[in-house]
């Protein structure tokens, strides 16, 4: 059985993601030293999330008020319902445990950051499934946008933790 989503529900997930990864970001700043070139960096990571969200709320917005399409599935492009099924686990919190907070304020940066880069990576494999599932004409140079500032993200933090290793030296 195929699973369907309406692209509200689509985009509602992203938009939490979104707030999720902001609220780790701010979260994560808050544990790591102020004077720190980490916590800078988790709090611009923070501000871009937010703009995601906005984004994401702006394309839902818009594509609701179209009220041409009952479903984002292109039968054609996914007969087999790789995406649908995809996007289904990580709304039945199998790919991303959204509620489950995961600092609890005792984890050096270096963890920080890595965690960090983790949930970016899981972000982008999210929004590749998204892209999949979205119209052309109806948000996909969007979600392209934030998949290339989600993958900026990774190159900040991998710069970030390579300070890590340079000082191990």
């Amino acid at each position: 059985m195929k699973a369907q989503f309406n692209i509200d529900e689509i985009l509602e997930m992203a938009e939490q993601i979104e707030r999720n990864g902001a609220r780790f970001y701010n979260r994560a700043a808050d544990i790591v030293s102020a004077s720190s070139s980490s916590h800078n960096l988790l709090l611009i990571l923070a501000e871009m999330e937010v703009k995601h969200e906005a984004i994401f709320a702006s394309m839902r917005k818009t594509i609701l008020e179209q009220e041409k399409i009952d479903s984002i599935m292109n039968p054609d492009f996914d007969p087999e319902g790789l995406a649908a099924m995809y996007l289904k686990s990580i709304a039945d919190g199998q790919v991303f445990n959204l509620g489950q907070p995961l600092l609890n304020g005792s984890e050096p940066p270096e963890m920080i950051l890595k965690m960090a880069l983790d949930r970016e990576k899981d972000a982008i494999v999210f929004y590749l499934g998204i892209k999949e599932a979205v119209a052309e004409n109806l948000g996909q140079k969007d979600v392209d946008f934030i998949i290339k500032e989600e993958m900026s993200h990774i190159t900040y933090i991998s710069k970030e933790l390579a300070k890590f290793s340079n000082t191990k030296e």
